[in-house]
């Protein structure tokens, strides 16, 4: 009879059924009470009279007789079956789980069945797990408001459309009345089964009070300690009810609290109920029923009992037990927490010094990781529902982070040590288990047929394991041996069994043991899933947010944060199958909660290292030479005995004092900000990935790329760009900013282990483009602003002067002075440096804009020479004749604008070829090895070589900072300008005119007073000296855009100009002569610059004798200063 029953294999699908029914009525629950998610038919406005006829008539409603109420259903009807009908089978589920469970509990009363954690174990189990699921599934199905008009808007469609009602409806009706006061009913269901469930309860009395001891108790016995006895070390731990210690106090408080709920009637004749139950009333104020989903069980018991008559002594009860919980159990609690934390610290430092102690000591670290679990979970759902009490600070714990990460660290270390673990409990089970439960056996007096094939069963599967099936790594699965448990503790439990289980303890002692050795072999994760899940925090996600802000701000729980992110790797284990649609918002939400622990962590690390690093910064900067002034001044004053400072006046601190310290005890800041760094990078160390839903997450990355984001900033910040004044940080003082911040975040290395050479590369290589990653400017486009606007512009109304001499810009003595002084922004270390910062990437950048600014110029001369082509041309065909060039230089107009234009594209050129020296100078320091075969390749380029040839190797050689004889950009800018409406010739005859307006326009130079050739700076005052490098260089970019030959237009060029210029030797006029001389030496720089012209073909157009006194003359007025 027994055996036909399969009251084990019933317990297990219904409670696996009844699990995922439970959460799709809590996932429907959710649904329906979101604005967002409810289902559209019942947020339609048009459904609303619909809906409030079917909640007033439900479940007897007239679906044909009311067309007036219910027309919008049926213009629907198709739609509303379809979007209802998952609702509706899910109801159905509910109401085929309550009929199956009331089969197998009258079932089990008419067995009589005999039930005792202690004894027959996974039977008791299964049996209270029932009985509470099927009470949550009924509780969360009367927390559903929108039911009866969900299964009412259904069965209207599908009658509507099919012609007749569902089968199931009227039954449905009835049930959704039948549990409006759903705790009320379930009483009266249970009433029956009161004998059963109180029997059952009771036998937790040698296992409850003996786990709920306050944390003194704990210590008093040393409770997790594998230290408190050495001598046992090695034993293996087991007792008579094995599976009992890591037994959730939760699931027990919530079997003996709802079992009361429905047999209440126990309490009243039963003095061991009514301890029982009063001891779990006393040790809360929520109860779980499933994930958020609470019960004010003290409320809930009082209302129950208040409908009841002779029920005042247990409402009496009640309010004095809640009145205790509130008073103590949060203070209890806060001690258990604490004990938790260090006993679990230091089973995770033995076992990780020893982890061989995991064979015999494994069960530790299950009871070690419920009872932890307990407590968290207790925190949480009372953090989220604090009650009034005078210490709040009870229900908040800014400590818990440690006690997650031990959590952690013990999960980790089983699934680590798996090998050791199966290792020691096959040999166990093979070279004990198998003898002792064999010796038992034999010991029976009576056992019949079915229990002796089954025990019989237990000894040859246990004697047949070796060690050879674990050494060819054979998957053990001994999930049927644990349910032929199951069974035979089905068939010796019932009334009147022919082999009763309770008349042989000593069975169940040794298949209970047995039972959690196997599962030591093929289960592990599915016991830490019973011990050790916290995926309900996916949940209280407001909670576990609270608790991850209050442990960061504790310094000592830091290095403990990254538990917080691993915990969201176990969220995907709270799904079930029979609720797939949760998925992607459980994957969501986990994922979610993870960025922001991360990103949380990340943010404080990558705060700490730039506050070091600008602290290391601040230090390198009182290093600099610039800095050294002022200590040269003090010892040079010593030295010739000057009076010493007042003694108001402070002397500042050299470089380096910060490290002397008289005390070891003194923490400076620094020190601190070392501390807190060390804290949190130790919690980077805990793991170096992890999977949040097949997602693989990897800690540090997380780190980086907030270093990037804020690093890219902090680089920014320090060029100190102010756009209104136009100032800026020198580039020497940014790069050494930036060098000691790479030196620093190097360092960072001895903390973490993350590639910082790819950061400062991303970073650093980000800063050579014109925008970042995420769109902002970076010290590229402001240095190229800069120089634009502050500098160059300047430089082009002569304010600041180009010095050949020392290669650099330089301030004009005016009255106005300049916010900037140009030499210390533009000589060779400066743009070295900024080569260094910028790169040939940011150098290509700032050289467009350089050719824009170039082009439009170029385009302005272009239209002067328009206006002036006539004269021009004239003047070209008779420059050697003076009389007519002297009524032609009447009729020409806008010599001066010509000549500023000129000058102005001169100075930018000047800058770009100062630029370009700086890059080859940079790229010759860091790879040589590349810049050799550049030169080589640039060497081979003859004057016969195709020009498209020519141009490509001058482009990569420009890039490298090479000079080259033709400048690529400036021919590729032009080549761009030019539109399809001009023909060459046409291009080719503006050159050639251009060429001559320049030239005829030299002698206007001398009546300019700033056109004085200065020795000192080896140009001349308004920066006319520059006209050299802007006519060499544009002539020979637009003849070859023009595919002419660049020499003898040139050589046509000094032929003009040296005809216009000797006519001045004829003019005794003092205003036009009196910069005759420096403007000669224009001529000279012309040739000298260029590689198409020599001093041969200058010397046959202009004398050389006239430029040799040109040169005596403007270094007569040269004063010679000797320091």
């Amino acid at each position: 009879m027994a055996y036909q029953l399969k009251l084990a294999e019933k317990l297990v699908i219904l409670n696996d059924r009844g699990q995922g029914v439970l959460v799709r009525m809590n996932h429907i629950k959710k649904i329906c009470t979101d604005s967002k998610r409810r289902p559209f038919y019942l947020t339609d406005k048009s459904m609303e009279s619909a809906i409030k006829y079917i909640n007033r008539k439900f479940p007897n409603i007239d679906f044909r007789g009311n067309s007036q109420h219910l027309s919008s259903i049926q213009k629907q009807k198709s739609a509303v079956v379809d979007g209802l009908h998952s609702y509706y089978e899910s109801f159905i589920d509910v109401m085929e789980f309550r009929d199956h469970v009331y089969e197998l509990l009258n079932t089990i009363d008419a067995c009589q069945c005999f039930f005792n954690i202690a004894v027959n174990f996974d039977l008791t189990k299964n049996y209270l797990d029932l009985i509470i699921t099927y009470a949550s599934v009924i509780y969360m199905l009367s927390r559903i408001d929108d039911k009866k008009a969900i299964v009412g808007m259904y069965n209207c469609a599908y009658e509507l459309s099919k012609g007749n009602s569902d089968p199931a409806y009227p039954r449905l009706g009835q049930m959704f009345l039948e549990y409006d006061h759903p705790w009320k009913k379930l009483s009266e269901e249970f009433g029956p089964h009161t004998k059963s469930v109180t029997e059952a309860l009771l036998s937790l009395h040698l296992v409850y009070p003996r786990r709920n001891l306050t944390a003194e108790q704990w210590r008093s016995a040393q409770l997790l300690s594998l230290l408190a006895s050495p001598a046992a070390m090695l034993s293996p731990a087991c007792c008579e009810t094995m599976a009992c210690e890591y037994l959730s106090m939760e699931v027990m408080e919530r079997w003996i609290l709802f079992g009361f709920l429905l047999c209440h009637s126990s309490l009243h004749t039963n003095t061991a109920s009514q301890n029982l139950w009063k001891m779990a009333l006393r040790n809360g104020l929520y109860i779980t029923v499933i994930r958020d989903e609470v019960l004010n069980i003290h409320k809930v018991s009082e209302d129950i009992f208040d409908g009841h008559k002779g029920c005042g002594k247990r409402i009496a009860d009640i309010k004095e037990c809640k009145e205790f919980a509130i008073v103590n159990c949060g203070a209890l609690r806060r001690e258990k927490r604490s004990f938790l934390r260090n006993a679990l610290k230091e089973l995770t430092k033995i076992l990780e010094d020893e982890p061989a102690l995991l064979g015999p000591k494994v069960l530790y670290v299950f009871m070690a990781l419920s009872f932890s679990r307990d407590e968290v979970l207790w925190l949480v759902r009372h953090a989220e529902n604090i009650p009034k009490t005078k210490t709040p600070e009870d229900y908040a714990d800014s400590r818990i982070a440690e006690l997650l990460y031990y959590m952690e660290k013990l999960r980790a270390l089983l699934t680590q040590h798996s090998y050791v673990i199966q290792r020691y409990h096959l040999q166990y089970l093979s070279q004990y288990d198998a003898l002792a439960l064999n010796d038992t056996i034999q010991g029976m007096l009576v056992c019949p047929e079915e229990e002796s094939v089954l025990m019989s069963s237990f000894v040859s599967t246990l004697s047949a394991m070796s060690l050879k099936h674990l050494d060819s790594r054979e998957e053990f699965d001994f999930k049927p041996f644990r349910l032929d448990w199951l069974r035979l503790q089905a068939y010796t439990s019932i009334g009147k069994a022919p082999l009763a289980l309770k008349d042989y303890p000593d069975l169940a002692k040794i298949m209970n043991m047995t039972q959690f050795h196997t599962r030591m072999m093929d289960s592990v994760n599915e016991l830490l899933y019973e011990t050790a899940d916290l995926s309900i925090l996916c949940f209280h996600a407001r909670v576990f947010e609270k608790l991850f802000s209050q442990c960061s701000e504790d310094v000592s729980m830091q290095r403990h944060l990254m538990a917080f992110p691993l915990i969201c790797s176990h969220f995907s284990e709270c799904l079930h199958l029979l609720c797939p649609e949760e998925t992607d918002e459980l994957e969501k939400q986990s994922l979610k909660l993870c960025v922001t622990f991360l990103e949380e962590i990340a943010r404080q690390a990558c705060t700490v290292v730039l506050e070091i690093c600008a602290e290391q910064c601040n230090l390198h900067e009182k290093l600099l030479a610039k800095h050294s002034a002022e200590t040269i001044s003090t010892a040079r004053n010593k030295k010739l005995k000057k009076p010493v400072a007042k003694k108001g006046d402070v002397p500042k601190d050299k470089p380096g004092t910060e490290s002397h310290r008289k005390d070891r005890a003194i923490i400076t800041n620094l020190d601190k900000m070392h501390q807190t760094l060390t804290e949190l990078c130790a919690s980077y160390s805990s793991c170096t990935d992890f999977t949040v839903f097949k997602h693989i997450i990897i800690p540090s990355e997380f780190l980086l790329s907030q270093l990037e984001i804020r690093l890219t900033k902090v680089i920014v910040q320090m060029a100190s760009y102010n756009q209104s004044n136009q100032d800026i940080a020198r580039p020497s003082d940014l790069l050494a900013g930036i060098q000691a911040y790479v030196t620093t975040l190097h360092s960072l290395g001895c903390y973490i282990n993350i590639d910082v050479s790819r950061l400062v590369k991303s970073v650093l290589l980000q800063q050579t483009q014109p925008l970042d990653s995420y769109g902002a400017q970076t010290i590229t486009t402001l240095y190229t602003n800069w120089f634009l606007e502050g500098l160059l512009r300047q430089a082009s109304s002569a304010l600041i002067v180009h010095c050949p001499t020392i290669q650099c810009f330089i301030n004009q003595n005016i009255e106005n002075e300049q916010s900037f002084r140009a030499e210390e922004y533009s000589d060779i270390c400066e743009l070295s440096s900024l080569a260094e910062l910028i790169g040939p990437y940011g150098l290509k950048f700032l050289n467009e804009n350089l050719m824009w600014h170039i082009i439009s110029q170029v385009g302005e001369l272009k239209k002067l020479v328009i206006d002036n082509m006539d004269v021009l041309v004239q003047m070209r065909a008779n420059f050697e004749n003076p009389e007519a060039m002297s009524e032609l230089q009447k009729k020409l107009t806008g010599s001066e604008n010509v000549l500023k234009r000129m000058t102005i594209i001169g100075v930018i050129l000047s800058f770009r070829n100062m630029v370009q020296d700086a890059l080859q100078k940079i790229m010759d320091k860091h790879c040589p090895f590349l810049m050799r075969p550049i030169k080589c390749l640039k060497d081979f380029i003859y004057p016969d070589t195709d020009i498209k040839v020519t141009l490509s190797v001058y482009e990569m050689a420009s890039a490298a900072g090479l000079p080259c004889e033709i400048d690529p950009a400036l021919v590729s800018a032009i080549a761009n300008m030019q539109t399809d409406n001009s023909s060459i010739e046409e291009e080719f005859k503006i050159t050639c005119l251009l060429l001559v307006y320049i030239a005829v326009s030299l002698p206007t130079l001398c009546l300019d007073p700033n056109s004085f050739y200065s020795r000192e700076h080896g140009g001349h005052q308004n920066n006319i000296h520059c006209l050299a490098t802007a006519v060499n260089q544009l002539a020979a970019a637009m003849l070859t855009v023009q595919r002419k030959n660049i020499q003898i237009h040139l050589q046509e060029f000094l032929k003009v100009a040296s005809s216009v210029l000797l006519q001045l030797g004829q003019n005794v006029e003092r205003v036009e002569i009196k910069n005759r001389d420096s403007v000669y030496l224009l001529l000279h720089m012309i040739s000298k610059e260029s590689p198409f012209l020599s001093q041969d073909m200058l010397e046959m157009c202009f004398p050389y004798v006239l430029l040799r006194n040109a040169y005596r003359e403007v270094h007569k007025t040269f004063i010679h200063t000797m320091g």
